[in-house]
C-alpha cells in the first residue's frame, strides 16, 4: 500500500530527492535537494504550469530577488504577523509548534488567528505536557518565521523572502507600464521562498527552503464580474467544501449560489483545477476548501485552499487568496510611492485589488509521485504511472545483448533521439531488470534492439503501464514519441 515512507524510500533510492548536507551530522532539517530525476520532473512541471496557466492566460512572468529590504516586510505585515505559535517546555526547553501539537494530541484544529491566550486555555483544559519529559509548558509565544540576513560590512538588516509575491507587488507599477497592461493583469513568478519552520516534519512536505509558483492577478474591484473569459469555463465542474457542505458543482452554479463571490475568482479557480487535471492527479480526491475568517491569512478577505487527499490526509497544494488592495496600499504608505494606475477599460485611476494563486511546487510533485505509484503484484513490479510529458525520461534504449552489431544500432537510435527527447541508454544487466529500473522512475517506453533489428530495421516498443510490446520501424520512432508526449 502506498504511503509517505514508501514514496520517500523510492525517492531516495532513485535520485528524486536527497537531504541537504546529508554526509554531515549537523545537517539542518527542512532542507532537501532535487536529484537528477526529481529535478527533471520539477522543470517539466513548471513548464506545464507555464503552458496551461501563464501562456494560456497571457500572463507576464518575472524573476525577482530572493533577498529584500526590511521595509518591504514592514509594509507587507510580515515583520509583525508572519509568525507561528510555539510551546516551550519549562524543564527540557523542547520547543513545539503549538497548533500542530494540539492537533496531533487532540484532533483540534487551531485557526491561524487564534490568540496566545486562547491556545493557553486549550493546553490548560486538556492538561497537555511536554512529550519528551512530561513537564509543563511556558505560556504560548510567537515565533517569526523569516530568515534575517545582514548585508555588507555593517550587516544592514534584510530578509530572505518568505513568499515570492512581494517582488511582484513592489514592481507592479513598473511592470504594468512597461508591458502596457490592462486590468485584469496577471503577473507570474517561479522561485524559492524561505521560512524558518519551527519543527519541520514529513521532510518533503514542510520545508524551510522551497519552490513556489505564484500568480498575482491585479484587477479593478468594480469589474470583477466583467470577465469575458468566464464563458469558456462556466460549465466546468469543481468540488468545493464551504465548511458546511461539499458541492460537486459547475463554476456557473457556484457563482449563482454565491459559493464563489465573482467571475474573476471562479475563472482562475477553474483553470487552476484544469491545470492539475493535466498533471495526472486523481481529481476525485481534490477540493477547494473555503476558509473561515479565523483560518484566513491576515491579508485575505476571501480564501480557498486547493487540497488533495493523500496517504497522510488532506494536503494543501495551492493557497488562493483575494488580498484586496492590502499589499499595494501598504507599500504605497511605507515607500511614499504612488501605486495607482490608469485602467484603460474604465478610463479611471484605480488602486488594483489582487487575487492570488500561490502554488507549492514541492508538495505538488510529491503528490504526483504518490498518485502515480503502482504495485503490480502479479508481475512482481513497482512503477510510477507518470504522464509521458512529466516523466524524467521518456524512453529507454536497451540493446538486448552485448553484441557489437546490435549495440551499434542501439547507439545510433540513442544519438538520433536524445536531442529531441529525454532518453536513457542502458546495457547493464538482464533485460527484465532493466525494464524494472526504468519503470520505477516512471519511464513510459522502452525500445529494445534485437537480432531482428539487424534484418528488418524494426525494434520492440514496450509500454510501461500494460507491458504490451509492439514492433516498429526505426524510422517511425520520432513521430511516435512526438505524439505520445503531446499534452
Amino acid at each position: 500500500m502506498v504511503n509517505y515512507d514508501r514514496i520517500l524510500k523510492l525517492s531516495l533510492e532513485r535520485g528524486f530527492y536527497f537531504p541537504s548536507s546529508g554526509i554531515y551530522f549537523d545537517s539542518p532539517a527542512g532542507f532537501w535537494e532535487y536529484g537528477p530525476n526529481g529535478n527533471t520532473i520539477k522543470n517539466k512541471f513548471i513548464e506545464l504550469w507555464r503552458r496551461e496557466l501563464v501562456r494560456r492566460d497571457e500572463m507576464v512572468e518575472i524573476d525577482g530577488s530572493q533577498i529584500m529590504s526590511k521595509n518591504v516586510f514592514i509594509a507587507s505585515g510580515h515583520i509583525d504577523n508572519f509568525s507561528d505559535p510555539i510551546l516551550m517546555c519549562n524543564k527540557c526547553k523542547a520547543t513545539l509548534r503549538a497548533d500542530k501539537y494540539i492537533f496531533e494530541k487532540l484532533g483540534i484544529n487551531v485557526p491561524e488567528r487564534l490568540s496566545n491566550d486562547e491556545i493557553d486555555l486549550i493546553v490548560k483544559q486538556h492538561n497537555l505536557k511536554c512529550p519528551k519529559c512530561g513537564s509543563d509548558f511556558h505560556k504560548t509565544e510567537r515565533f517569526n518565521m523569516m530568515f534575517k540576513v545582514g548585508i555588507g560590512p555593517n550587516h544592514d538588516e534584510a530578509y530572505l523572502r518568505p513568499e515570492t509575491c512581494q517582488t511582484i507587488f513592489v514592481d507592479f507599477v513598473r511592470i504594468y507600464k512597461t508591458m502596457r497592461g490592462k486590468l485584469p493583469f496577471p503577473i507570474a513568478q517561479v522561485g524559492k521562498s524561505f521560512r524558518n519552520e519551527i519543527s519541520p516534519r514529513q521532510s518533503l512536505l514542510r520545508l524551510r527552503e522551497f519552490y513556489q509558483a505564484e500568480i498575482e492577478v491585479f484587477c479593478n474591484p468594480t469589474q470583477l464580474d466583467n470577465i469575458p473569459k468566464f464563458e469558456e469555463i462556466k460549465k466546468s465542474t469543481l468540488t468545493i467544501d464551504d465548511g458546511l457542505n461539499v458541492y460537486k458543482i459547475t463554476a456557473q452554479e457556484a457563482l449563482e449560489r454565491k459559493i464563489i463571490p465573482n467571475k474573476l475568482i471562479a475563472y482562475y479557480l477553474t483553470i487552476l483545477y484544469q491545470f492539475y487535471e493535466k498533471t495526472g492527479l486523481d481529481m476525485t480526491k481534490a477540493r477547494f476548501r473555503k476558509l473561515s475568517d479565523q483560518e484566513k491569512a491576515f491579508y485575505a478577505t476571501v480564501a480557498f485552499d486547493m487540497e488533495l487527499q493523500t496517504s497522510i490526509g488532506w494536503l494543501e497544494l495551492v493557497a488562493c487568496n483575494y488580498r484586496s488592495n492590502y499589499d499595494l496600499s501598504q507599500h504605497s504608505k511605507i515607500s511614499k510611492e504612488k501605486m495607482e494606475i490608469m485602467d484603460p477599460i474604465t478610463n479611471e485611476k484605480v488602486l488594483p485589488h489582487v487575487f492570488e494563486l500561490s502554488l507549492g511546487i514541492d508538495r505538488s510533485i510529491y503528490s504526483i509521485l504518490e498518485n502515480s505509484f503502482c504495485e503490480d503484484k502479479d508481475n512482481n513490479r513497482t512503477f510510477l504511472k507518470l504522464k509521458p510529458y512529466l516523466a524524467p525520461i521518456l524512453v529507454g534504449i536497451l540493446p538486448l545483448v552485448k553484441k557489437p552489431e546490435i549495440e551499434e544500432i542501439a547507439k545510433q537510435i540513442y544519438v538520433n533521439l536524445k536531442k529531441d527527447f529525454d532518453t536513457y541508454y542502458d546495457e547493464s544487466g538482464s533485460i527484465g531488470r532493466r525494464y524494472r529500473r526504468l519503470e520505477e522512475i516512471g519511464v513510459p517506453f522502452a525500445i529494445t534492439i534485437d537480432y531482428d533489428s539487424l534484418i528488418d530495421n524494426t525494434v520492440t516498443i514496450r509500454y510501461r503501464d500494460t507491458m504490451e510490446q509492439k514492433r516498429m520501424k526505426i524510422q517511425d520512432l520520432k513521430g511516435f514519441l512526438y505524439e505520445t508526449r503531446i499534452i
